[in-house]
């Protein structure tokens, strides 16, 4: 039994497969997720073989400290944004071994969010070393903090799976 559902199960599952064979390691950066997406990959029995770390930086003192994220980029645009994501996975790229890395902001709720930056708000990005770099801004909407969470994780064991 997981602790995810089997989507994700099977998707990580996936994962350490593929990337074990192909010799890859992954790093994660996450705030609204709390290290979920590093717990659904270290599920999988031989996940050591893959998952270098994991940064979990629920504040900006721990985004910059950790990760290096620009004060200047969080106060301009804010943690919830493209520009600190981007920030995020370049830090956890080039602060571990890892061949590829995602990382994730957001607003999971319930409270929170703005009308600029609503409740369900998420911006991921992956990133790998040969410089491929993908960004989405998701907006899962008011689904209920677990549902966001769950629904980050999802779509950011698919950015990895993409930016191979």
């Amino acid at each position: 039994m997981s602790l995810f559902p089997a989507d994700i199960t099977s998707m990580a599952e996936n994962i350490i497969h593929n990337f074990t064979a192909a010799g890859l390691m992954v790093s994660t950066a996450e705030s609204c997720t709390g290290g979920l997406i590093a717990g659904a990959l270290t599920e999988i029995s031989g996940s050591s073989a893959v998952v270098d770390r994991g940064f979990v930086t629920y504040t900006n003192t721990a985004k910059m400290q950790m990760l290096g994220v620009q004060e200047e980029t969080l106060i301009r645009f804010g943690a919830v944004s493209e520009e600190t994501a981007r920030q995020m996975v370049h830090g956890a790229l080039f602060r571990s071994r890892a061949h590829l890395a995602v990382a994730v902001t957001g607003i999971a709720g319930p409270g929170g969010g703005s009308p600029e930056k609503p409740v369900g708000l998420v911006h991921l990005a992956a990133k790998s070393r040969s410089g491929k770099l993908v960004h989405r801004k998701m907006l899962y909407g008011d689904i209920g903090r677990t549902d966001v969470r769950i629904e980050t994780i999802r779509t950011a064991l698919q950015m990895l799976i993409e930016i191979v």
